[in-house]
């Protein structure tokens, strides 16, 4: 026999309404009894019938999440936090990946698809946001990445010019002065704060950017890292260190290296950004900018569902803008290992 809301109510000792707080995830709930119903839904086996619940608020009990690609294994460890932040709240996420494409990143927000979605949470890389902003006050929608967000559209980043800048700070206090950059590319807005980050902590160092230091990369991909490594190594004067603006060239990277007979961190020190799982594992591990995937997750889920819930009672919202914590992960590739 399937267990119902009453039977849980009556197995905790508490009423309905405070077993649907409890299934609702509402914050009035003493930790205690919350607790008490738990272990009560676990132990009858009592599963909330989402769809009923959804249609009764007049939702589908869909989102949207679109992201450029997976190649990159940032995005695909961003989707399964954002996927598991949805169940958490009875929905259910549908991925598009638009491969940075600007025809396929419209087609994300204005698509007929949209009309099974409540929300969207978006990832663009082709597309600015004031190309996307009207669509927004018809689709709750949440903006992830760090171009440049008009009023109108919540968003949620990480400030990667610091986090570049701390990165290349990093590399300068282990004495290098002649430090390359992987990772130029116009069409991605992170690329523009990142390259920043690396001139702001080189100017602080009385050290003038190179040109000839700083390459451009058709995609973040170990490929491209791998090219653009074999190009620095190919100057008269190759660097002694490098910043790859994401993990997946770092690992690219590193593999140029060894091919040309090079120790890692001993003739070429390499950090990243992203924090991969790969780059915890392979030899040597990788000196990278770890950012608080969970806390974005959270906190892109919470603001589209606020922007659901807005748009179904009429509720004007502020914007908001957050910035995800991070922290320097130092390992093997830059000489060390902990975290700043």
């Amino acid at each position: 026999m399937t267990a119902r809301l009453k039977d849980v109510a009556s197995q905790a000792g508490v009423s309905v309404k405070t077993v649907s707080n409890v299934v609702n995830n509402k914050p009035f709930v003493k930790p205690e009894t919350r607790q008490r119903v738990e272990a009560a839904i676990k132990e009858l086996g009592y599963r909330p019938n989402l769809a009923a619940r959804q249609l009764k608020r007049g939702r589908s009990g869909f989102i949207g999440l679109v992201v450029p690609e997976f190649e990159t294994p940032y995005f695909a460890e961003l989707a399964s936090r954002i996927w598991a932040e949805a169940e958490k709240h009875g929905y259910t996420t549908l991925l598009n990946l638009t491969g940075a494409d600007p025809k396929l990143e419209r087609n994300a927000f204005q698509g007929v698809g949209n009309q099974l979605i409540d929300g969207l949470i978006f990832s663009p890389q082709a597309l600015s946001g004031p190309q996307i902003v009207e669509r927004a006050h018809e689709l709750p929608m949440v903006m992830l990445g760090e171009q440049p967000v008009p009023p109108g559209l919540d968003h949620v980043a990480i400030d990667s010019v610091r986090a570049a800048r701390k990165a290349t700070d990093h590399l300068l206090s282990r004495g290098h002065r002649r430090i390359g950059a992987i990772g130029l590319n116009t069409e991605r807005g992170t690329s523009l704060d990142r390259a920043e980050g690396y001139r702001q902590a080189l100017r602080s160092a009385r050290i003038s950017p190179e040109a000839d230091l700083m390459v451009g990369v058709p995609s973040y991909s170990r490929r491209a890292g791998h090219a653009a490594m074999n190009r620095l190594l190919s100057l008269p004067e190759p660097p002694t260190a490098v910043f790859c603006f994401n993990d997946a060239m770092a690992v690219g990277a590193i593999r140029a290296c060894y091919e040309a007979g090079l120790s890692v961190p001993r003739e070429m020190a390499v950090a990243g950004v992203d924090d991969i799982p790969e780059g915890r594992y392979i030899t040597p591990s990788l000196t990278t900018v770890s950012p608080d995937l969970e806390f974005l997750a959270r906190e892109a889920f919470r603001l589209l569902l606020r922007r659901i819930e807005a748009g179904q009672t009429g509720e004007q919202l502020e914007d908001a803008d957050i910035l995800v914590p991070w922290r320097l992960t130092i390992r093997e590739s830059t000489g060390g290992a902990g975290a700043l």
